[in-house]
């Protein structure tokens, strides 16, 4: 080191600039490690989000094209007087809500009933994920055939036999909701239960022996103890399960349709049907665009609320 320069010889570098060149240098390396992934989001994400709302903006009917042209906010106008807009969204958050309301539920009902097992934890364990891993259109396609088909299905088989005749599952429209909102429920409760599992594992268990030195019921235990240390879990399965119900068209779309009618058309569904079978494009994104600021207000709100102390 050259002191009265105060410079490494070496380099010429004084310290204090040799920390600066070498921080500026890791944040270069840095940003040529996310950069592939940067240009894959916003190839992938960001400007196909752009290029929709913009489509928005225009009236784009293929079975007419003559009528097409810049229309502004007409398509948001229209959307807001549209009954079926409306009706559809509705759906999508009795649909929403229900199933998360479920998932969360049955998930934790089973963690708490798996967490007393002595054997079998395992097993029980990669049963119930076998649903998750499945496709959601092969979930629709075997529950629309071998569970809800009339006479010959298993659910129809149970209710012939406990008394309750042959019911139309799928050509009901209560009956119709009702089913879909199961079939969701089915396929995603395993998540909730792996993470609920997860967290219960994670509790300490002194809390527990202090309480039972108290004489705390088992209920005192699970409302004073396990539902406050589960509440970050249970928000953020919360968040994540209502953003991907809100989004649902798979299962759906395989079952029913959207019907009978209109029946089981949540938002999604509305949207694909406008641009893909009605060809109103530049309808059908608006649809799309109204979905998205749904999702991302009832986010923000759950979001909030995992915040709130």
């Amino acid at each position: 080191m050259d002191a009265a320069a105060g410079t490494d010889p070496a380099t010429g570098i004084a310290p204090s600039d040799f920390s600066r060149v070498l921080a500026q240098r890791e944040r270069r390396f840095a940003a040529a490690l996310l950069a592939p992934a940067f240009a894959a989001l916003l190839v992938t994400t960001t400007f196909p989000l752009i290029f929709l709302v913009w489509t928005s903006t225009f009236r784009m009917d293929l079975a007419m094209p003559f009528t097409n042209g810049f229309v502004g906010f007409e398509n948001y106008r229209i959307l807001l007087t549209d009954q079926r807009f409306w009706s559809s969204l509705v759906t999508s958050l009795v649909y929403t809500g229900s199933t998360v309301a479920l998932q969360v539920a049955i998930g934790l009902a089973l963690a708490l009933l798996v967490m007393d097992m002595k054997r079998g934890q395992g097993w029980f364990r990669l049963i119930a994920i076998l649903p998750v891993v499945l496709s959601p259109a092969v979930v629709g396609m075997i529950w629309r055939t071998f569970m809800l088909a009339p006479d010959f299905g298993i659910v129809d088989f149970l209710a012939i036999n406990a008394g309750l005749g042959s019911k139309n599952w799928l050509g009901d429209p209560l009956l119709a909701l009702i089913s879909v909102i199961v079939i969701h429920t089915w396929q995603w409760t395993p998540f909730a239960f792996m993470v609920l599992l997860a967290s219960l594992a994670s509790l300490p268990e002194d809390i527990y022996e202090a309480a039972r030195l108290d004489r705390a019921s088992a209920w005192q235990r699970f409302r004073r103890i396990t539902l406050p240390l589960l509440r970050p879990a249970i928000v953020m399965v919360v968040i994540m399960r209502t953003m991907v119900a809100l989004t649902a068209f798979a299962a759906i779309f395989t079952v029913t349709s959207g019907g009978p009618g209109t029946a089981t058309e949540i938002l999604n569904l509305y949207a694909y049907r406008k641009s893909f079978t009605e060809l109103s494009i530049g309808y059908g994104a608006a649809l799309a665009v109204a979905l998205l600021v749904v999702t991302i207000l009832i986010s923000a709100i759950l979001f909030a609320l995992r915040r709130a102390k």
